[in-house]
């Protein structure tokens, strides 16, 4: 029989996996229906649970070939897991939090907490790379669109 913290880490991966696979029932299945979310993106703050797996609906739908990559994991204090991973996608098919898809690799490291009780992720922390990325993302879409403008308005030389 394996030990709770075993049992709670084997419950993260399988979260996490279901994300990569889009697999929204098994979200909904492992997340508490008060879960919280410590990190939240504009447009996502205070959803909660459905909101959480709203979020990974829209990253699927903007983006191809996703993966929720776990590198390190482990059993922390009681009943938390802390698990490092990679996370990534090609942002091909929609927009993206006022992005446009740009047909490149999106590519984000993550280090995650995860509270469990009763066999269900109640909260979650992540410290990430992806906002810093989204930022640079947002300001060479709005590079490329000043510039576009600029020589439009120069009109044909």
């Amino acid at each position: 029989m394996l030990e709770a913290g075993e049992k709670n880490k084997a419950l993260v991966r399988r979260f996490e996996e279901a994300q990569t696979k889009g697999d929204l029932d098994t979200i909904r299945e492992l997340l508490a229906p008060d879960f919280v979310d410590h990190r939240l993106f504009p447009g996502y703050e205070d959803a909660g649970c459905e909101g959480y797996i709203q979020f990974v609906a829209d990253v699927h739908a903007a983006f191809s070939d996703v993966r929720y990559v776990i590198e390190d994991q482990i059993a922390a204090e009681g009943d938390r897991v802390v698990s490092r991973l990679i996370s990534s996608g090609v942002h091909d098919r929609g927009e993206f939090m006022g992005l446009a898809p740009t047909g490149k690799e999106f590519k984000m490291t993550a280090i995650v907490t995860h509270r469990i009780e009763g066999s269900k992720i109640v909260e979650e922390w992540t410290e990430a790379s992806d906002v810093a990325a989204l930022t640079q993302a947002r300001l060479e879409q709005e590079r490329i669109e000043r510039e576009r403008v600029e020589q439009e308005l120069l009109g044909p030389v």
